[in-house]
C-alpha cells in the first residue's frame, strides 16, 4: 500500500490549465467512483478549489509510480484534456512527502497567501465529499482527521494568521488600533470601488454597526448600501458626512484631493476631538495627506498599507519556518500510527491462533479431565487463556519492535511464520 498525491496548484500551473481541470461537488462524487477500483486504487479524494487540483489515493495491487501514472491518466480521462496539456505543470508526492505536502496545504503553508484561513475549509469539504462518496477508507480517514489536527497545532501554536496580509484585513487591524474596539463605529464609504467595499465588509464583520455611502452616482450608491444595510447620503454634503464617520474608506476617480485639511479639521471639531480613521486606496489620493498631520486624525493610502502588508507578510514567513518544524513532527507521528494500523490485523491473528491452538488441544485432551463443574470448566478455560496470553505476549513485543524499523517484508515474515496467510484462505496449515 502507497499513499499517492498528484496535482497542480498556482505555483505549478497558470489558470488556463487549472480551470480546465478543475471538479465541481458533483464532479468529485462521480469522478473518485470511476477512480477507486478497490483493486489499483483503493481510496481516493479530490482537493479542487481555484488555487490548486490535487488528487490523493492510496494504491494497492501497484506501486506508487504506477498509482501517480493512473491518477494523471485519470485526470485526462475524466476533464476530457490532453495529457501533454497540463502534465509537465504536474507535481507528484507519495510516502511521507505525500503526507507531508497534505499536512502543509491544511495548515495554509502551501496557500497563495500563507495563513489564509479558506484552505482548511475547502480540505474539510474534500473530505466530507470522499466519505459522501464511499472512497475514503481507513487510511485516508485517517490521514484526514490528523491533518485537522495538524492545522489546529500550527493556528494555536504559531503567529501564522495572527497578521493582515490584505488591503481590506489590514483595515480592520489598523482600524482596531485607532480605536481599541470597532463595535458601534461608522463607516463613511466615498465612492463605490470594490476594494472599498471589500474593506468595508471585514470592518462591518469586525463590529462596524452603521455604513454610510456617499457616490456621484446614486443608483451605485444605493446598490452598494442595500448589500449592508446602510444609508446613502449626498455626495456634495462630504464635508457635513465627515462628521458623522468614525472611518472613511475612499476610493473615487477623482484626479484631486475630495478631502482637504479644512473639511477634515472642521469634522473633528464637530466631533468634539474624537479621532477619525481615513483609509485612502485611491490613486491619484482622494485624501490630502497633510490630514494625517492633524491630532486625532490617522491617514492611510494604498503605500502605507502596503508596507504594512509586507512587513506582516514577512512576520507570517518567519511563523511558517516554526509551523514546518510542527508538520515535520506531525508526519513522523502519522508513519508511526500507521505502521501501528499496519500491524493491527497480524497482532490480532497471532493471538487469535495462539488461542485457537489452546482451544484445539483442550477439546482434544477434554476426555481425560472426567466430569467438571460449569465453575470448574470456566476456570479451566480461563487458566489456558491466562497462560496462552503470557506466552504470546514477549512474541508479539518482539513482532512490534520488528516492524517499527519500519521495513514491509518484516510483517511478512512473521505471518508466514505463523502461517497466518495460509489459514485467512481457508487452508488448514500443519501444526
Amino acid at each position: 500500500m502507497s499513499i499517492v498525491l498528484v496535482g497542480l496548484n498556482h505555483k505549478s500551473a497558470p489558470v488556463e490549465v487549472r480551470e480546465r481541470l478543475a471538479f465541481s461537488d458533483e464532479d468529485c462524487t462521480e469522478s473518485l467512483r470511476a477512480l477507486v477500483d478497490g483493486d489499483a486504487i483503493s481510496e481516493g479524494l479530490i482537493v479542487s478549489t481555484c488555487n490548486r487540483v490535487e488528487v490523493l489515493a492510496t494504491t494497492g495491487s501497484m506501486d506508487s509510480a504506477a498509482g501517480a501514472t493512473r491518477i494523471s491518466d485519470f485526470l485526462s480521462t475524466v476533464r476530457a484534456v490532453p495529457a501533454d496539456f497540463f502534465y509537465e505543470h504536474l507535481y507528484t508526492h507519495a510516502g511521507d512527502e505525500a503526507v507531508r505536502h497534505v499536512f502543509r496545504v491544511a495548515s495554509s503553508l502551501d496557500s497563495m497567501v500563507v495563513g489564509e484561513p479558506q484552505v482548511l475549509g475547502q480540505v474539510r469539504r474534500a473530505y466530507t465529499i470522499a466519505v459522501a462518496a464511499g472512497t475514503a477508507g481507513r487510511i485516508i480517514h485517517r490521514l484526514m482527521h490528523h491533518a485537522l489536527h495538524v492545522a489546529k497545532r500550527v493556528r494555536s501554536e504559531t503567529g501564522i494568521a495572527d497578521s493582515a496580509v490584505s488591503i481590506s484585513y489590514t483595515a480592520v487591524e489598523l482600524g482596531r488600533k485607532v480605536f481599541g474596539s470597532l463595535n458601534g463605529t461608522t463607516i463613511l464609504l466615498v465612492g463605490a470601488g470594490e476594494m472599498a467595499e471589500l474593506a468595508a465588509q471585514h470592518l462591518a464583520g469586525a463590529g462596524a454597526e452603521h455604513i454610510l455611502v456617499a457616490n456621484r452616482t446614486r443608483t451605485t450608491a444605493e446598490e452598494l448600501a442595500a448589500k449592508f444595510n446602510g444609508e446613502v447620503v449626498n455626495f456634495d454634503a462630504l464635508p457635513a458626512q465627515l462628521a458623522e464617520a468614525d472611518i472613511i474608506i475612499c476610493s473615487t476617480g477623482a484626479r484631486e484631493y475630495i478631502i482637504t485639511p479644512q473639511m477634515a479639521r472642521a469634522a473633528l471639531e464637530t466631533r468634539r476631538n474624537r479621532p477619525a480613521f481615513y483609509i485612502d486606496i485611491s490613486v491619484p489620493r482622494n485624501v490630502d495627506p497633510a490630514v494625517g498631520e492633524i491630532g486625532n486624525l490617522f491617514v492611510f493610502d494604498v503605500d502605507d498599507l502596503e508596507a504594512v502588508i509586507a512587513s506582516n507578510i514577512r512576520e507570517r514567513e518567519h511563523e511558517a519556518e516554526r509551523a514546518e518544524l510542527i508538520v515535520a513532527s506531525e508526519v513522523m507521528q502519522f508513519q508511526q500510527a500507521l505502521r501501528a494500523m499496519d500491524i493491527g490485523p497480524t497482532v490480532g491473528a497471532i493471538r487469535q491462533k495462539f488461542q485457537d491452538i489452546a482451544k484445539n488441544e483442550y477439546q482434544r485432551q477434554r476426555n481425560k479431565l472426567g466430569a467438571l463443574s460449569a465453575e470448574q470448566e470456566h476456570a479451566v478455560e480461563s487458566l489456558l487463556l491466562s497462560v496462552v496470553n503470557k506466552i504470546a505476549h514477549p512474541v508479539i513485543n518482539r513482532v512490534r519492535r520488528s516492524h517499527e524499523t519500519g521495513v514491509e517484508e518484516n510483517l511478512q515474515a512473521w505471518r508466514e511464520i505463523f502461517a497466518l496467510d495460509e489459514k485467512e484462505n481457508g487452508q488448514t496449515p500443519t501444526e
